[in-house]
């Protein structure tokens, strides 16, 4: 049986049916993940869950309060959703086609094989820490860049754009030793080992806006 190996992240299982919540959790705590269980969105929403990395295991029906699809709109709305995987016995395809196209990771009908589950589980972990670790990249990079002084952006545009450190004196009207001092600056806040590096990061600057 496959066994997980994400770290610091949970599956959030919501469903109606206690004994699918009980035999579902021993499931997955069996493979190696951290599960937590909810009978309702409603007490999903009350706990910390939604601000929490991991994927979300939903059913589509449930009698008290919203719905999976509901609860699914909701979600998307944040800047960072977690994959959401619909498991239901009341699927159909357009159901199924819907729920997709607003953005869930999934649909499985039940009764689901363990194997199935349990490697669409980790599959979406592991797009979910894929995308946390971009997430996390972007702002590391927005505040290095921050980190600059005004001059220091000046000499970061124009080395990564190929000019000489004689073309970046004339341009910005100081002495080479300054552009070098504040090229050195640059170098070791946007932490660039090398010019390539440099570059690197200030093409990925350019892909986040």
């Amino acid at each position: 049986m496959t066994t997980a190996t994400i770290d610091q992240q949970s599956v959030y299982l919501i469903d109606d049916d206690e004994s699918l919540r009980t035999a579902v959790s021993r499931l997955l705590r069996t493979a190696g993940f951290d599960v937590h269980s909810y009978s309702s969105a409603a007490e999903f929403l009350i706990s910390d869950a939604p601000k929490a990395r991991g994927c979300l295991l939903l059913d589509v029906r449930m009698p008290n309060g919203p719905s999976g699809l509901e609860l699914q709109k909701g979600l998307m709305r944040q800047p960072s959703p977690i994959p959401i995987i619909f498991m239901t016995g009341h699927g159909d395809i357009p159901m199924s086609v819907r729920a997709i196209k607003d953005g869930a990771f999934d649909f499985l009908t039940k009764p689901v094989k363990s194997e199935t589950l349990i490697s669409t589980v980790l599959a979406a972990l592991e797009v979910e820490a894929a995308a946390w670790e971009s997430s996390r990249r972007r702002r590391e990079l927005r505040s290095r860049k921050e980190s600059l002084t005004p001059t220091e952006l000046a000499v970061f545009s124009r080395v990564v754009a190929g000019h000489p450190n004689k073309q970046i004196t004339e341009e910005l009207k100081c002495s080479e030793r300054t552009v070098k001092a504040h090229r050195a600056n640059v170098m070791s806040k946007m932490e660039a080992n090398s010019l390539a590096d440099l570059v690197h990061i200030a093409d990925e600057l350019k892909e986040i806006g």
